[in-house]
């Protein structure tokens, strides 16, 4: 399978476009973003779990990030709320589920394979610190290698600021809205810009908080 495939284009998926559609476990349903493959697939996808619903065992042998958009998410290692960021490296493995329900942005088959460094943040009460390139931007870093840059980004209301993209960025609104030319973008609606781009994004009055990911797309365009 694929779907938004061709990394040379900019994608926009507005969330509330986006049906969910069944997944192979009982009770967890996904909204898929990007994907090239079957069950086992580079993929960028909202997942839904039901209460009570759980995956089987498996092994992320290439690496999984995820952020919690709602609910509960829990493995072995915990219990992981709302807000929280998780890079779990490949060759790592667990048993996902969540008792209480939960929806989760996730990114699987996207690490460098080497990595093996385990992150947990959360987000809710990560410290950010004011861009000096960008007024009223205000950032963190949440991982970085030579492969990809991850921020924390929170913007004040009104503000237009130009998203340089040389090799490529995503960006997944978490609260508040940006507008993109003719397209306003609202909680969970994600938007991937091509490499050697730039995309203009301006706030609504209430500002924005952003997942940003740059540096990462330029390998998948053709050589």
């Amino acid at each position: 399978m694929e779907l938004n495939a061709d990394f040379s284009r900019r994608v926009i998926v507005a969330d509330a476009d986006n049906p969910w559609r069944a997944s192979p476990s009982a009770g967890v349903e996904r909204k898929m973003l990007d994907r090239i493959g079957d069950e086992v697939a580079r993929a960028t996808t909202i997942v839904r779990f039901a209460p009570g619903s759980a995956f089987a065992p498996h092994t992320h042998d290439g690496g999984e990030e995820y952020i919690v958009l709602d609910g509960v998410f829990q493995d072995e290692q915990g219990d992981f709320p709302v807000g929280t960021y998780v890079r779990n490296p490949p060759t790592s493995r667990h048993t996902p589920s969540s008792e209480p329900g939960a929806t989760i942005f996730v990114k699987l088959w996207q690490f460098d394979p080497d990595d093996r460094e385990q992150v947990r943040i959360d987000m809710n009460s990560a410290e950010l610190g004011p861009d000096p390139a960008r007024t009223g931007v205000s950032q963190t870093t949440l991982f970085r290698d030579a492969r990809e840059h991850v921020l924390l980004e929170a913007w004040q209301g009104g503000i237009s600021h130009v998203l340089d993209a040389p090799d490529g960025a995503e960006v997944l609104v978490l609260s508040g809205d940006v507008a993109l030319d003719d397209s306003t973008l609202g909680p969970r609606d994600w938007l991937r810009v091509p490499p050697g781009t730039t995309a203009s994004l301006t706030t609504g009055a209430t500002g924005a908080r952003l997942w940003v990911k740059t540096g990462h797309l330029r390998q998948m365009l053709p050589a």
